[in-house]
């Protein structure tokens, strides 16, 4: 299609609209950082929860994943399956931890435990890998309603920025939570409407679909052998748990999440919400993916010639087979799963870029100050994702395997320094950053050898790059600390130990409530 059926350009227009509106409704509230970042803490659990889903399931879950099962199986969905471990370590331990610890930002726990350089590094690093995360989810969103409607791939990032950028400079964290409420649930009529299709389109119908892709292999989750050197079920299992254990315990954009509740029950309720709806969706999209290959597999309908990447494949489907008005709300969901995504990332990095950083150099900046700092990173990170996806535009690889590359390999070795942090009373700031160093030296030469011949190259797949960054991290700056005097003793409550040991004594009546500063719960 060269242009949008009218039925089509209306429900866009209205979702959009609404999205504005929402953004404009929260506005007036948002007279305090309290209440632009965290909402004043008073979210439900449940809207928590589906905001947490809805920031995750971005336009690399629309579009990658489909072409990724298209093109192969289903062992890049394995990532995906680690987040199940990692939430019961989230709801026994890391909610209650961080709700006692920090405010508003997770890298406030970094410069308790380690000083001011190591909350400054961790906030940089996030900060670094979520700009690569929000170039992704904008271009692969151009990409498709480029291949859907012919329209300009710059002007659909344009719009699309401009309207996600207003509405979370307006209503800060607050509208971001309540658009990504409306928008977890669009995203589920499209993926209803895709898998309708897919099913009863082909000859033969569900079927028929099922058994031609099971026949070809495509729900297989990869190699089993033990071999790193390529992208199998075992390198995808540790780079997903690596994953979500650095998001879980030292990503914002969860991290968040967490402070946003008026409780512990309900953070931990809305954590497990938003963790557990997402790999049924990762799978439905997967599913899509496979049963798109049983399609054109047994109808035998041919390709145009611009379809070189198999990420073109899934919104080519949409533009020749879904109907007027249903094609609409599909894209309606596609920049439903990019808004809510880039939204978050944007709130987040406005939190980091006031409390992590601004605070440090002025750190006599009235609360009104640090607001009008924080929408001005909203607009100036919108405006410069902006930019980096354009560039990507003229990538031509595959899309899925490039986002877990990127991301894994700028994750700054985070889970690495947490995990320091968090259950090691012996680390130490001066020693930790040897691991910091150690880790950026080792992910420099690994990122600029990996897939080259020669014998000093990183012979593993792109994604252990992150993996090993954190162990490089953790290794290194446990053993360096022992060059140096151990921490303060008063440090040890920072760490799971010294919790726990604090916890054990209020429960036995040996201190006052008020001496563990923690959310009811």
């Amino acid at each position: 299609m060269e242009t949008l059926r009218w039925l089509d350009l209306v429900v866009i227009v209205i979702y959009m609209a609404a999205m504005a509106f929402i953004g404009l409704r929260f506005a007036r509230r948002q007279t305090s950082t309290e209440r632009y970042f965290v909402a004043q803490r008073s979210i439900p659990g449940w809207a928590m929860g589906i905001s947490l889903y809805a920031t995750v399931i971005s336009s690399v879950t629309f579009i990658a994943y489909p072409g990724a099962a298209y093109a192969g199986n289903w062992n890049e969905l394995v990532p995906g399956l680690m987040v199940m471990p990692v939430l019961l370590l989230a709801v026994f331990l890391i909610i209650p931890f961080y709700r006692r610890v920090v405010g508003m930002s997770a890298y406030e726990y970094f410069g308790k435990r380690f000083g001011g350089r190591t909350r400054m590094f961790s906030a940089v690093a996030f900060a670094c890998g979520h700009f690569s995360k929000l170039a992704f989810v904008f271009y692969l969103v151009a990409l498709t309603v480029n291949s859907m409607t012919g329209w300009n791939i710059y002007w659909v990032t344009a719009i699309m920025g401009v309207v996600t950028v207003f509405y979370t400079f307006c209503g800060g964290l607050e509208a971001v939570i309540w658009t990504d409420v409306i928008q977890g649930f669009v995203k589920v009529f499209g993926i209803i409407i895709c898998l309708g299709f897919l099913l009863f389109l082909p000859p033969g119908g569900p079927a028929a679909a099922f058994h031609t892709a099971w026949q070809a292999g495509k729900f297989g989750l990869g190699s089993l052998n033990f071999d790193f050197t390529q992208k199998g079920f075992w390198v995808m299992t540790l780079y997903g748990l690596f994953w979500f254990l650095q998001q879980y315990t030292a990503d914002q954009t969860v991290v968040q999440r967490y402070l946003v509740t008026a409780t512990n029950r309900q953070a931990v309720k809305g954590t497990l919400l938003g963790g557990l709806l997402c790999v049924p969706v990762w799978t439905l999209f997967m599913l899509i993916g496979s049963l798109l290959w049983s399609f054109y597999h047994l109808t035998g309908e041919k390709f145009p010639g611009y379809i070189t990447k198999s990420d073109q494949i899934f919104p080519y489907f949409l533009s020749t087979h879904i109907p007027a008005g249903l094609a609409g709300l599909f894209m309606a969901s596609l920049f439903a799963a990019a808004m809510s995504t880039i939204s978050s990332t944007l709130n987040c990095l406005a939190v980091i870029g006031t409390e992590d950083i601004y605070r440090r150099f002025e750190p006599a900046a009235t609360d009104a100050r640090r607001l009008q700092v924080g929408k001005g990173i909203v607009i100036g990170a919108g405006l410069l994702t902006t930019v980096i996806a354009m560039v990507l535009a003229g990538y031509a690889g595959h899309a899925l395997s490039l986002y877990f590359t990127a991301t894994a390999i700028l994750s700054g070795g985070l889970f690495g320094l947490f995990f320091l942090a968090f259950f090691s009373t012996r680390a130490n700031a001066r020693g930790v950053w040897f691991g910091i160093i150690a880790c950026l030296v080792f992910t420099g030469w690994a990122t600029l050898t990996q897939g080259k011949e020669g014998h000093y190259h990183f012979p593993l797949p792109g994604v252990m790059i992150g993996v090993i960054g954190h162990v490089v991290l953790l290794a290194v700056g446990y053993l360096a600390s022992f060059l140096f005097p151990p921490p303060e003793p008063a440090l040890r409550e920072l760490t799971l130990w010294g919790w726990l040991e604090k916890r054990s004594r209020l429960r036995a009546g040996q201190l006052d409530s008020s001496a563990i500063l923690e959310s009811n719960p």
